[in-house]
């Protein structure tokens, strides 16, 4: 039973970074880059559709898994915070459809630009 609450999935965003120039390259059409955070090998992609997770894998980093989920599978989501706006141990969960995703924040990560960013997406 406990294993069925763990996040299927765990990511790590570090920092804010530019949005990657070939990412236009997975975009459907209508859809545009809104920002970017670096995860601890690769980088997360929010776009005004969906979120994209690009995940470097292996020793050399050249296979590339690609994650992506649609703010419309997004059931609904809880932020954590110690009560800061910049926190050192701050999350974001996800429930969707096919389970329940984690993000965590690294320190000086800004946790209500991610709230208003998924709420704008979701509910926009």
């Amino acid at each position: 039973m406990a294993n069925e609450l763990q996040p299927f999935a765990v990511w790590t965003f570090s920092a804010p970074c530019p949005v990657p120039s070939d990412v236009a390259d997975m975009l459907v059409e209508g859809e545009t880059p809104v920002c970017a955070y670096k995860t601890i090998r690769d980088v997360a992609i929010f776009t005004n559709k969906r979120l994209i997770v690009r995940d470097a894998q292996g020793f050399t980093g050249k296979k590339v898994e690609i994650y992506t989920l649609p703010y419309s599978s997004i059931i609904m989501y809880s932020s954590e915070n110690a009560g800061k706006i910049l926190d050192f141990n701050s999350e974001i969960e996800m429930w969707t459809k096919a389970g329940k995703i984690k993000i965590n924040l690294q320190k000086g990560m800004d946790i209500r630009a991610l709230d208003k960013l998924l709420a704008k997406s979701i509910l926009g």
